[in-house]
C-alpha cells in the first residue's frame, strides 16, 4: 500500500499492531496517534505509559514477555525507594526512569509533550510519526462503586477489580489536538485510518475526546477500519471485557462497532468470532498477535480491508 497509514493506538495491543506495520511499510509513512489519557504524575515525574510502551516497543527495547516495560530492567530505585517508606504500588526501573526524568524536566521548562516524544524516538531511530493526542493534560478517571479513581489507581493500583459507572477523562473539553494529528487524519496522501484492538473505553475513547479529532475521522477521505480487541467472546488481556459488562454492553465485535459508530468503514473481526452484518465492512481472520509474524499479518488484512473499501 502505498501513502500514509494512520494508526489510532494504545496500550500493548495497540503497540504490536504499529510493530506490525513498522515491518510492512516505510516507517516515514506510517504516524501513530497515541492515548494520553493514562499520563499522570508520580512521585513529582510525568508518566506517559502509552507512548512509552511504544517506543519501548518499536525500538526493540520492550520487555517481550510481560509486554511493557523495559526488557534488562533493574529495580535499584524502587528498592531504595521502599526502604524509605515511599509508594511502591507503581513500578518504576531504573532504566524506565530517564524518560520520566527526562520528560518532566523538559515539560517544566515549557516544551511540549509531542516536541518530546518527537525526539524520544529520534533518539532511539524510530522513523515512524509518534504523536500524543494533545499536548495538554487529558485524565482518564472511573467512576467505580469505590469512588472516583485515577485511571492509574484503578488499573495499577486496585488491578481492574472495582466496578466502573462511568469513564470520564478530565480536561478532555479544554484540550486541542497534538500537532500534526488532525492533519495526518486528513492529508490526501494518506490511505488508511487504523483503531488498533486497544481498549475502546479506555485507549481509545479519551482520544475521540479531544475537540476535533473525531470530527477529522468523519470527514476524512480515508476508510477507518477497526481491529476488534474481542478474540472468541472475550478480551485477549486486560479489562475490556469487564468494562463492556459493567458499563452494560455485551462483549462481541458487534458491540464494539456500534461503540465507535459513524467513524467506523470496517473491521477486522476475529476468526473465533460469529459472522453476522456489522452493518460495514468486516473480514474474519486470526488476530492473535503472539509472535512479529503475527503482528505483520494482522497489521497486512487491516491495510487489505481498508484498500478494499477504499
Amino acid at each position: 500500500m502505498s501513502g500514509r497509514v494512520v494508526v489510532l493506538t494504545g496500550g500493548v495491543g495497540g503497540a504490536k499492531l504499529v510493530l506490525g506495520l513498522q515491518q510492512l511499510l516505510e516507517p516515514a509513512n506510517v504516524t501513530a496517534i497515541v492515548n494520553t489519557g493514562d499520563d499522570f504524575t508520580h512521585l513529582g515525574l510525568h508518566v506517559s505509559p502509552d507512548i512509552d510502551t511504544l517506543l519501548y516497543t518499536l525500538s526493540g527495547k520492550s520487555n517481550a514477555a510481560q509486554g511493557w516495560g523495559r526488557e534488562g530492567e533493574s529495580w535499584n530505585f524502587l528498592d531504595a525507594l521502599r526502604s524509605l517508606g515511599g509508594e511502591d504500588w507503581f513500578m518504576l526501573g531504573d532504566g524506565d526512569l530517564a524518560l520520566h526524568v527526562l520528560r518532566s524536566m523538559r515539560l517544566a521548562r515549557g516544551e511540549s509533550l509531542s516536541a518530546i516524544t518527537a525526539d524520544f524516538a529520534r533518539s532511539w531511530g524510530i522513523a515512524i510519526d509518534v504523536l500524543p493526542m494533545s499536548d495538554q493534560l487529558v485524565a482518564t478517571h472511573l467512576d467505580t462503586d469505590e469512588g472516583v479513581l485515577p485511571f492509574q489507581r484503578y488499573f495499577v493500583g486496585r488491578r481492574c477489580q472495582p466496578v466502573v459507572r462511568q469513564v470520564m477523562f478530565e480536561g478532555a473539553a479544554q484540550a486541542k489536538p497534538a500537532p500534526g494529528v488532525c492533519e495526518a487524519i486528513l492529508a490526501d496522501d494518506t490511505t488508511a485510518i487504523l483503531i488498533a484492538p486497544s481498549n475502546p473505553y479506555l485507549s481509545v475513547d479519551p482520544i475521540f475526546a479531544v475537540p476535533g479529532i473525531r470530527d477529522a475521522l468523519l470527514a476524512a477521505r480515508a476508510p477507518v477500519v477497526a481491529v476488534s480487541p474481542i478474540v472468541g467472546g472475550d478480551a485477549v488481556k486486560g479489562p475490556t471485557a469487564k468494562l463492556m459488562r459493567e458499563l452494560g454492553s455485551v462483549v462481541t465485535p458487534q458491540a464494539v462497532a456500534a461503540h465507535y459508530g459513524d467513524v467506523l468503514d470496517g473491521m477486522l473481526v476475529d476468526e473465533r468470532d460469529a459472522r453476522v452484518n456489522l452493518g460495514i465492512a468486516s473480514v474474519h481472520v486470526d488476530t492473535l498477535m503472539t509472535s512479529l509474524d503475527d503482528r505483520v499479518r494482522v497489521a497486512q488484512a487491516a491495510l487489505a480491508l481498508a484498500a478494499g473499501i477504499r
